[in-house]
């Protein structure tokens, strides 16, 4: 008998009373209606209260305790007047997901009533439970304390549920010992590496208006949609996120006609109620389409401040999941949910601005302009060539590992596309020939020993995994499923560094009595040649890539384990603690966790198949030898057929299965690293075959048999 419905699947998702906003709704009162904006405080606090909260936001002078019950007070007024009833600090644990613990604003009085109350030191500093969270080590079990901090560069905001409102306020998470346990506290200090490395550098182009420079980011996200009938009958993908099954339909993506099709209409439905959520929660989600495979989607806002964006990207993907249930889909955020089409990345967009709107990554329509370009686009070259290795172990994950190389996603090697005429200007600064004409298109740069710039510095290229585009770098490789902070905390990282090191080559040349126009060439032309390596504006999936890559030198590390190792190399450990953004203790944190994550992941996926493979597909394998066998007596030559083809392929699986079952029992060691290993070397490869004879016993199976919704209902049931 069937066990799912795929009738039901496809009907009954219909309701009635969804929000339906206007424009004007969106822009007049919905935005931002649930964040507590920096005009709204404003409003609520007091002159001298408002400049001291100011200086902190945009200078990051530290918080004046002086002020916090006066902010505490603003806050909690503005939360109970949207209907709040309790408080969170709201952090970024390093499982790469978000934490809350819930705290009632009402207090019991002495006479037995109760008040509203929150207060300056509940606001600034909390205290979770530090033991139960992956601290790689910064903790012992026995060692529960830690604190949460607030982070007022982020604003707080109400979470809704239908039978009440939460105000979340933004906070780091760190140990007793003052190390950070999270994701936030090294992104801030990122954030002020590149902004204080950025800011001496442009001292030398005399750029006026400019008191800090942020890193900016815009996040592209991906994901699936399949029918919650169809999901919650897969125990892979609510224990893994993925099937570990699943025979690839006669139709996939071969088509192209999914790619920016029409959206369905419970698609779009639930799409326009997430966008709602979002707006409300001051998200400038902008763009909706549908992507390459069949129930594939993709979701992306408009630029922000670093900081913002990554605390907007968790939000994001929360409101895609919790709404998803009110229309009667799963939302995966898997970087491979489905073998055999389309994985789902997290295009992260980066660039760098002052804080007065000039973006230091656009070309500009001033020599002036143009120099500070070419000045902060080499030193992004220089970044991503000196540290190739950070940048892959930053999306490094065991589920990321599934769609990284493959025909959909950038490969494992670490490139940078700058396109054909950007990179013939930066082989005129090596050569010295410069365009004696201005050309059309082209912005000169007022001086003859650099050549001018593109308008347009060419086409897009999928293939790369760190793409320049017009006014920013796409760093496409992070996976659909991780949180942004860790891959910005390492690009503002580094970039720091080659900014630094640039701007000292040209002032060490000032120095020698070079001009200003002329040391900055030379600059830029030993730092290109050096690193000119790192360009490739080709095929990134072709085979002759990965040759020509190995005869550059470049690195290939083609799964995590491999990026992992590099990780606490001498250069890296350097980089970090030079910037203070991480110590070498905090890294190494976060290399056991990294460690500890794959092993447990990949253990999850053997234990979940082997379970899957012996309790349901097992018996419905035998279901379906079991009614050959009672035709057999019907003599056909189809019949005697069928029963040998199910007797080998099940031969094969029981197989599969029992070399599963044996690699399961052995967990690879005592260490982390020998037991994450084992997963990879021993127990994938056992997963993956018993894989492959499951797949192919689906494909002669009897359907009414078979335990598990296929990739045709999943897929294609809207």
């Amino acid at each position: 008998m069937q066990r799912f419905d795929v009738v039901s699947a496809a009907r009954n998702w219909r309701f009635d009373g969804l929000p339906t906003p206007t424009p004007s709704d969106v822009v007049g009162e919905v935005f931002a209606s649930d964040v507590l904006t920096l005009e709204e405080l404003r409003q609520q606090l007091s002159k001298p209260a408002w400049k001291s909260l100011q200086a902190t936001i945009q200078r990051g002078t530290a918080i004046d305790p002086a002020i916090a019950d006066t902010v505490a007070l603003a806050m909690k007024t503005w939360a109970m007047d949207k209907g709040a009833t309790h408080y969170s600090h709201w952090f970024q644990p390093l499982t790469g997901a978000t934490a809350e613990k819930h705290e009632s604003f009402v207090a019991p009085t002495q006479n037995g009533n109760a008040i509203s109350h929150f207060s300056g030191s509940e606001l600034i500093q909390g205290e979770p439970d530090a033991s139960s969270f992956p601290s790689g080590g910064l903790r012992q079990t026995f060692e529960a304390r830690g604190y949460t901090a607030w982070d007022p560069t982020s604003p707080a905001f109400i979470v809704r549920h239908p039978n009440g409102a939460t105000l979340c306020i933004p906070t780091a998470f760190a140990s007793f010992t003052g190390e950070a346990l999270d994701l936030k506290t090294p992104l801030l200090r990122s954030i002020h590496a590149v902004s204080a490395a950025a800011m001496k550098a442009l001292t030398m182009f005399d750029i006026p208006q400019a008191s800090k420079v942020v890193s900016t980011v815009g996040v592209e996200q991906e994901f699936f949609l399949i029918d919650e009938e169809f999901a919650m009958r897969r125990p892979d993908l609510l224990m893994t996120g993925r099937t570990l099954f699943g025979a690839r339909p006669p139709r996939g993506q071969e088509l192209e006609d999914h790619y920016f099709g029409s959206i369905p209409t419970r698609i779009l439905t639930y799409l326009t109620d997430v966008e709602h959520q979002l707006y409300a929660l001051g998200i400038p989600v902008k763009t909706r389409h549908n992507e390459v495979a069949p129930g594939q989607y993709e979701i992306a806002p408009m630029f922000e401040e670093a900081n913002i964006a990554a605390d907007h990207q968790q939000l994001t993907m929360q409101v895609l999941r919790n709404t998803a249930r009110t229309y009667g889909l799963m939302c995966l955020t898997h970087e491979k949910p489905f073998a055999g089409i389309n994985g789902s990345g997290k295009h992260v967009n980066w660039s760098i601005a002052t804080d007065a709107g000039m973006n230091l990554l656009e070309p500009g329509e001033t020599p002036r302009e143009n120099m500070v370009f070419l000045f902060f686009c080499c030193a992004v070259l220089r970044a991503v060539d000196r540290h190739q290795d950070l940048l892959r172990a930053c999306v490094a994950s065991a589920s990321n590992d599934h769609r990284l190389g493959a025909n959909e996603a950038p490969p494992a090697i670490m490139s940078i596309f700058l396109g054909d005429e950007l990179t013939q200007v930066f082989s005129q600064v090596v050569s010295g020939s410069t365009t004696a004409k201005r050309a059309s298109g082209l912005l000169g740069l007022g001086t003859p020993v650099l050549p001018p710039l593109p308008l347009h510095s060419g086409d897009r290229n999928r293939t790369s995994p760190f793409a320049f585009t017009g006014n920013k770098f796409e760093f496409r490789a992070v996976g659909s499923d991780q949180s942004v902070s860790f891959p910005i905390t390492v690009l503002n990282t580094i970039v720091a560094e080659a900014i630094d090191d640039l701007r000292m080559d040209v002032e060490a040349k000032m120095k020698k009595k070079k001009t200003f126009e002329a040391a900055l060439h030379d600059a830029l032309r030993e730092a290109y040649t050096q690193h000119e390596r790192i360009v490739f504006n080709g095929d990134g999936y072709s085979e002759e890539w990965q040759q020509e890559a190995e005869r550059r030198g470049l690195l290939r590390l083609p799964t995590s384990l491999d990026a992992y190792d590099r990780l606490l190399d001498e250069k890296n450990v350097a980089v970090f603690e030079r910037f203070s953004v991480l110590s070498k203790r905090e890294l190494e944190a976060r290399h056991e966790i990294f460690l500890d994550q794959y092993f447990k992941k990949v253990n999850i996926e053997g234990e979940t198949a082997e379970w899957l493979a012996q309790t349901q597909i097992l018996p419905s394998v035998l279901a379906s030898m079991n009614q050959a066998v009672q035709v057999q007596s019907v003599g056909s030559r189809g019949v005697q057929h069928r029963i040998e083809t199910l007797q080998v392929l099940f031969d094969e699986f029981y197989e599969a299965l029992e070399v599963l079952r044996s690699r399961n029992m052995d967990l690879g060691g005592e260490t982390l690293h020998s037991k994450s290993l084992h997963m990879r070397d021993r127990v994938l490869p056992a997963l993956q075959a018993l894989r492959r004879s499951t797949d192919r016993l689906e494909r002669v199976c009897s359907y009414e048999t078979w335990p598990l919704p296929g990739y045709r209902e999943m897929l294609f049931v809207k």
